[in-house]
């Protein structure tokens, strides 16, 4: 089921943010969220995300529409069904299971970014960091680790490179970065496309 609440436009780029439901314990983890929908939406862009209103994935949602973004949410009927959803989408796109909730995001999205999150967020951007590593697609991939919150993975990728069960060329398929903004347009540029021009909020 697809629902849609404003008429279709056709962005300038469409990127993937895969974030936590939950906040945070720090202020700054929403405010990264904020800046992360605000330069989407801005830029003329579209946000592709798990469709929740819940914690950093409802924030970077307000943000993208409140700078004139669109919205693309997908969501499982089961998490619909715990009022999760978020209604005020641009599209809503309710499915039956996680599986067609994650194929549906990577089709729609030219680029991947990973915010601060949880056990989901590492599961979906280790999802798309494999694809990318099989070639099931060639989409660049982003970690913005803002406030080192991603230092302690990145080592131990570290460590898993260093005993011989990743090659450096795995690790090059990611790229980090720990400003929102610069680290948007670094994507959507690999992804070949230009970010529209910024639209000043009034």
């Amino acid at each position: 089921m697809t629902t849609m609440t404003t008429p279709q436009t056709s962005p300038a780029f469409s990127v993937c943010v895969y974030c936590g439901s939950k906040p945070g314990n720090k202020p700054e983890f929403a405010q990264i969220a904020v800046q992360v929908g605000t330069w989407i939406g801005t830029h003329g862009g579209q946000l592709v995300y798990g469709g929740g209103r819940n914690g950093l994935m409802g924030l970077v949602a307000e943000a993208t529409m409140a700078a004139g973004g669109t919205v693309v949410g997908i969501i499982p009927t089961a998490l619909v069904e715990k009022e999760w959803a978020h209604h005020g989408c641009t599209e809503l796109h309710v499915v039956d299971t996680m599986h067609e909730r994650k194929r549906l995001m990577a089709d729609k999205a030219d680029a991947f970014l990973a915010l601060p999150g949880g056990i989901g967020t590492f599961e979906e951007l280790f999802e798309v960091w494999t694809w990318r590593q099989l070639g099931y697609h060639d989409k660049p991939v982003g970690i913005l680790n803002s406030l080192g919150y991603y230092d302690g993975l990145m080592g131990f990728i570290g460590q898993v490179v260093q005993d011989g069960f990743m090659a450096d060329w795995q690790t090059e398929l990611v790229t980090l970065g720990t400003e929102p903004e610069a680290l948007l347009q670094a994507l959507v540029q690999k992804a070949g496309f230009s970010p529209g021009a910024k639209v000043e909020l009034l």
